[in-house]
């Protein structure tokens, strides 16, 4: 995993053959993109005890050895630059250059398999491919080395697991020969975002199908908070959907204590860990299938913002800007996705209540059948660029539907009054779908509606004495409630006044 350079002299049938090694840490490689604005650390080992000198255009910083032969130089904050320049370390005699290096906005993607979801599976992806040329946006696909498929692990995965071999991965250029395998949703966000900044753009993507929350965060929180998911005790933790300890057990076969990816805090610390100092100006996180099989909401809650918090902790940055993609629909009543709504709420309140967290309405792009990955990955990609572009670096871009604002009782009626609502109207002509209300027994009945300017009047002749309103409160659904900019209308619960 990391980049290594040898330099061996003195060698001969009759001499010991002496090695000095010098290497990069798997993060740096040639056609990384650096972030601007930021001091930004430059690390790696070696196996001599000399001054090392790194270099990255009129920029130098010195460093010596530090514990287990690792070196770490800090160089000052730089504005986004597009021409690729060298990184040079230099230890003595010995030196090794990183080429094609460029400045500019890095992101993290993360979280399971729709976030995994390749280029080349989704739909028109050869004319993606072949049309994904880009010098300016840049990758770093972490490739998982062991999946959860439904079997027994082999004596190999799990060699790979208990040696922490999870993720393997370069930095690449977008282009035909590099995104097939590149995260679909982290693809299409990393061009949109290039093209509205206009600067390098890079993307380090990590993944895992079937993932919970509780995978991606750090063992020291999950020792701090969630104990009893230490030692195979998760394997009955309530923290833990049926679904992925089942997953699990069927993995690691009849060895119980073996390491697995689903395992928490695994993810973290085999995919992650070694980026938190890497400096990174936010997130994109699809995830939320695997724990929308617990309907317990206060517990996804907990486990949504400990994951939040202790990302911003680890990598340093108290309100790291974190996006994450609402759960969209699916056309699958069974119990494995019977709390999407109640779960699809967690993510908007966890995102209304922490700074510097949004989250992304995708209702609308789900599966219209019982397939957990939605073919329209390009949409959610582009979407997730737009919010970034809106609420991260503050440019004038639609990124939103229509939002409620407010919602007032007159006498049959509530009022729900949105933000975001210019030219609010529907797909197809037709009345909203998916209202309802209820009264003061919390019975949800569905409504009539009509639109009123950036309003919509809403009556039941079931309902005499509305008091509460919902929208988009299903598993599957069919909404058409869009604005000017065709962005579907954002689910929500609201008691009137």
């Amino acid at each position: 995993m990391k980049s290594l350079f040898l330099n061996i002299i003195g060698c001969s049938a009759l001499l010991p053959c002496v090695v000095n090694a010098l290497e990069f840490d798997r993060c740096y490689g040639d056609h990384m993109v650096l972030q601007q604005g930021k001091p930004i650390v430059i690390s790696g080992t070696a196996e001599s005890n000399k001054p090392i000198e790194v270099q990255f255009g009129e920029q130098k910083a010195e460093a010596k050895l530090g514990k287990g032969k690792k070196w770490k130089v800090k160089l000052d904050p730089m504005q986004a630059c597009a021409e690729g320049k060298e990184l040079t370390v230099r230890q003595g005699e010995e030196s090794v250059t990183l080429r094609d290096v460029v400045v500019g906005e890095v992101w993290i993607a993360s979280g399971q398999s729709n976030m995994l979801w390749r280029v080349d599976q989704t739909p028109g992806n050869r004319q993606t491919i072949d049309s994904s040329s880009n010098p300016q946006f840049r990758f770093f696909h972490s490739e998982p080395q062991v999946h959860t498929n439904n079997a027994v692990y082999t004596n190999e995965l799990m060699e790979k697991l208990k040696e922490n071999r999870m993720y393997e991965g370069n930095w690449a250029v977008s282009g035909p020969d590099t995104v097939s395998r590149m995260s679909a949703v982290g693809y299409y966000f990393g061009q949109a975002l290039q093209k509205q900044l206009d600067v390098p753009v890079g993307v380090i993507h990590c993944a895992l199908g079937g993932s919970e929350m509780l995978a991606w965060i750090p063992e020291k929180v999950v020792r701090k908070k969630y104990r009893s998911c230490l030692g195979d005790g998760w394997l009955e933790s309530k923290y833990i959907s049926e679904w992925v300890r089942g997953r699990a057990r069927k993995n690691m076969g009849k060895d119980p204590k073996s390491p697995h990816p689903y395992k928490p805090a695994y993810l973290f610390e085999s995919g992650l860990s070694d980026w938190t100092e890497y400096p990174v100006a936010g997130v994109i996180w699809y995830q939320g299938e695997s724990d929308a099989e617990l309907q317990d909401m206060k517990q996804n809650t907990q486990l949504l913002t400990d994951l939040i918090s202790s990302w911003r902790s680890a990598f340093k940055t108290r309100q790291l800007p974190f996006l994450m993609v609402q759960l969209p629909r699916i056309n699958d009543n069974t119990p494995l996705r019977k709390y999407w709504p109640e779960f699809r709420t967690v993510q908007a309140e966890v995102a209304a209540e922490t700074p510097g967290v949004e989250c992304l309405t995708t209702v609308d792009l789900g599966s219209t059948n019982s397939d957990v990955h939605p073919p329209r990955k390009v949409e959610v990609g582009e979407r997730l660029a737009a919010l970034a572009a809106a609420k991260v670096y503050k440019k004038d871009v639609p990124y939103s539907g229509p939002a409620m604002k407010s919602c007032t009782v007159s006498g049959k009626e509530i009022k729900v009054n949105f933000e975001h609502a210019e030219g609010l109207t529907t797909t197809d002509g037709q009345a909203p779908r998916h209202f309802e209300i209820a009264g003061s027994n919390g019975k949800f009945r569905p409504a009539e509606a009509r639109i009123e300017g950036d309003s919509v009047i809403l009556s039941s002749d079931q309902v005499s004495s509305p008091k509460q309103v919902r929208y988009a409160w299903a598993t599957f659904l069919n909404p058409n409630l869009v604005n000017a900019d065709k962005l579907p209308a954002v689910p929500f619960v609201c008691t009137g006044k």
